[in-house]
């Protein structure tokens, strides 16, 4: 079979060379996500000739120095034989028994790997056995980087052996939360009473509240392995009065089955209540040997037990796919535009190229075709990936590298687009309406926002942040949420101009990781790595759903997507991505396994990002008229503005909302400034300050206001004399009188507020 595709390939290969002979440019890559093609386009020729020849061709296909799979696929020698299956066959790990030569710009692991010589010491281990940090080559104790490696510990946080830190609570709860699992060593044994039911996580609880259909358990395990009691209805049993059941066909038979005798009642037996009034029934009435049932016809329910009313199946969030129109017994569905019904499923499939999925896995950027499951890199050699999003229009892919505290775009090139004043950026996110980039960080506690190019940004948030992690955007109606797992773990909302910032989950919420947006359903969902679940809400927080709840299933969640019917998300406990039914929680698939460390998920197709107006240019001004950024104001109601300017850090809006000066000292004044001129009165008044406030006044104000000082003063000595006071006032010291004045009209110090309020500055364009 190789050996003929080998012929086949050779014949192609010489094929395409003598349509080519001659021509000045050939095999140029262009990077294309949906696509994993060369194209060779003659450039001189008075037409052009087009040949699309597949990425993993014949061994001409890769680059120079590059492995070939024996699938066809192309990787870099720094995965081969690296102990993780890069190519999806296994054949990069064959034959890896004999040491392998490393380049010259990487360096040889103890293990034989090979790593880029630039990532040894540090202080990030990419070695399996951390032979490139050890200190025979770095010196030092060599302890390895961890993410959430800390000198100290907070006060409610438990420092694990290899010197992570989490949280106190998490200790000895029975699921292991450091990567060492050094929280659940050195335990004590929980042991409940007689009467109590012990939790999976060792916890106890009332033994009556096992199998009762509510999960009282943190883990949920009161509920599992329960066997449901025979229920006692329907026409082939008969519930005696004493609560035994028999057998229907034991009733009326002339013999007392029940030890109550109530299956044998003579004025019943025989008797047909149907035959009157159809039993009271408004539809069907079916009878018994004792008594009588209504019932109703399909798309009816029983209201009262005698009235059917018409069932709305499109309360169930199940019911349909997408749209869910109910009739009058019965119900229809239909899809969004661009999504067209499947005849067999019954559900909605999107229209157009095939959706694909992209994730981070530590060191690269890889892809999945989610209909032909075709599998390849497309981002390699990189250090710590932890985050990315898309812009599908403009096939233009993002990402983030926790370890350089970088932002990149280009997979080519690799410049960053963000290179300073980054600490941990965890989770990124793009408005491709407005063009903008959006990111939190969990070493600085914020939440910022950056030009596409990322030549302009600002932090739109820096308060009440403990750990943000993700972030997701919905462009079309102006807001942004995120996740916060710290130790009032939450989910928030906000606009994505910074304002009306609200809670959406803070209950039942332990460790809320990857977070995305079903935006034709108008839903959030996230998933919780410490209480191993997938949920979802409403985008006002409310009608909470869980998708699935299994600690078997979710180790260690950590990024989610959804699209369809499905949801996607990595594992880093299984080293894997999975999908799932996002209707029902089952069919469970695992789309790539054995991976080094997943991280971030998303989906790349068209649909995913719908396309809508730039608020920031439907004028004839570019860009709003903002001097600096052009912000997407959230849409509360109709009246609210379509965006809002914003400016650097350390610098605000000036009159007229759009252009940019340097922030007001915060001092300890207060600034009144009514229309059209501006006045400003020091809390704190001095001699000199009155006299230079009066500068501005003209002639006859300042003869009216020394008359009613004057008359002031008088008022005051006349006040003071009547209550036989023994102090005195001098009238020789104009200043004086002037400073009298003023403390009369004016608050004490001490009741003014010791710095100058700021108020958010907003500029409405409709």
């Amino acid at each position: 079979m190789l050996k003929s595709y080998r012929n086949w390939n050779t014949s192609v290969s010489r094929s395409v060379r003598n349509r080519l002979q001659g021509k000045t440019s050939c095999a140029v890559f262009t990077f294309e996500l949906v696509s994993s093609f060369f194209f060779c386009t003659d450039v001189s020729a008075a037409t052009s000739l087009s040949l699309v020849l597949p990425l993993h061709l014949d061994a001409k296909a890769c680059p120079s120095g590059e492995f070939l799979c024996a699938n066809r696929k192309c990787l870099a020698p720094v995965y081969v034989c690296d102990g993780d299956d890069d190519c999806g066959d296994g054949s990069d790990e064959l034959k890896c028994t004999s040491p392998l030569t490393c380049g010259p710009n990487h360096l040889r692991c103890n293990t034989s790997e090979c790593v880029p010589l630039m990532w040894s010491c540090d202080g990030d281990p990419d070695c399996s056995d951390s032979s490139d940090e050890g200190p025979e080559r770095c010196g030092g104790d060599g302890v390895p980087y961890l993410p959430n490696h800390r000198a100290n510990c907070t006060t409610g946080e438990f420092r694990c052996a290899n010197g992570e830190c989490v949280r106190l609570t998490w200790k000895c709860d029975g699921d292991p939360d450091c990567k060492d699992k050094s929280d659940e060593s050195d335990c004590p044994l929980l042991t409940c009473r007689p009467d109590e039911f012990q939790c999976g996580d060792g916890s106890c609880i009332h033994g009556t509240k096992q199998c009762n259909k509510v999960h009282d358990c943190p883990d949920h395990s009161d509920e599992s392995g329960c066997i449901n009691a025979t229920k006692c209805e329907g026409p082939l049993k008969f519930q005696c009065k004493n609560g035994e059941c028999i057998d229907s066909s034991k009733v009326c038979d002339s013999v007392k089955d029940c030890k109550d005798r109530s299956d044998e009642p003579k004025r019943e037996c025989g008797l047909n209540e149907c035959m009157i009034n159809n039993g009271g029934c408004s539809h069907v009435c079916m009878d018994r040997p004792i008594g009588f049932e209504c019932q109703c016809p399909t798309g009816y329910q029983l209201l009262d037990k005698k009235t059917c009313g018409d069932i709305d199946e499109c309360e169930n969030p199940d019911a349909c796919s997408q749209i869910c129109i109910n009739y009058k017994g019965d119900f229809k569905c239909e899809c969004y535009d661009g999504y067209e019904m499947d005849l067999v499923t019954k559900t909605c499939k999107a229209e157009g190229k095939s959706p694909y999925l992209l994730f981070t896995n530590r060191h690269e950027i890889r892809r999945v075709d989610l209909v032909k499951r075709e599998y390849s890199q497309v981002v390699p050699t990189q250090k710590n990936t932890v985050a990315l999003d898309l812009d599908v229009a403009n096939n233009r892919v993002f990402w983030c590298d926790r370890f350089h505290r970088k932002i990149y775009s280009d997979p080519s090139q690799q410049v960053p687009l963000v290179d300073s004043s980054l600490q941990t950026p965890v989770g990124l996110a793009l408005d491709w309406l407005q063009h903008n980039l959006y990111w939190t960080d969990s070493g600085d506690k914020s939440i910022s926002v950056s030009s596409v190019d990322g030549t302009k940004r600002r932090i739109l948030i820096n308060s009440d942040l403990s750990e943000p992690r993700a972030i997701a955007l919905d462009p079309h109606h102006g807001f942004m949420y995120w996740s916060d797992w710290g130790t009032r773990a939450k989910i928030e909302k906000a606009g994505m101009n910074g304002v009306d910032r609200q809670v959406l989950v803070a209950d039942d919420i332990e460790w809320p990781n990857g977070i995305t947006l079903d935006v034709v359903n108008r839903r959030l969902y996230w998933v919780d790595s410490k209480l191993h679940l997938i949920a979802s809400v409403d985008l006002n927080g409310a009608h909470r759903r869980t998708h699935m709840s299994s600690a078997e299933r979710l180790g260690h969640p950590y990024a989610l997507a959804v699209f369809e019917d499905r949801i996607y998300w990595t594992d880093r406990d299984k080293a894997a991505v999975f999908m799932a039914n996002r209707l029902t929680g089952q069919d469970v698939q695992a789309l790539a396994e054995n991976l080094n460390d997943p991280h971030d998920i998303v989906v790349f197709h068209q649909l995913r990002q719908p396309q809508g107006p730039d608020s920031c240019n439907l004028g004839s001004v570019a860009n709003g008229g903002c001097e600096y950024l052009c912000l997407k104001a959230p849409q509360i109601t109709e009246h609210s503005p379509k965006y809002t300017c914003a400016c650097p850090d350390g610098q605000d809006l000036g009159p007229d909302m759009r252009a940019c000066a340097p922030a007001a000292p915060r001092d300890d004044t207060m600034a009144v400034s009514p229309p059209p001129s501006a006045f400003t009165v020091d809390t704190r008044p001095t001699p000199e300050d009155v006299s230079s406030s009066l500068k501005g006044v003209s002639q006859a104000d300042a003869v009216l206001l020394v008359f009613g000082l004057v008359c002031a003063g008088v008022y005051l000595v006349w006040r003071n004399w009547r209550r036989n006071s023994t102090k005195s006032m001098n009238f020789d010291n104009p200043r004086l009188l002037t400073r009298t004045y003023l403390s009369l009209i004016s608050p004490p110090l001490h009741a003014l507020p010791t710095a100058k309020p700021t108020f958010p500055v907003i500029s409405v364009h409709k």
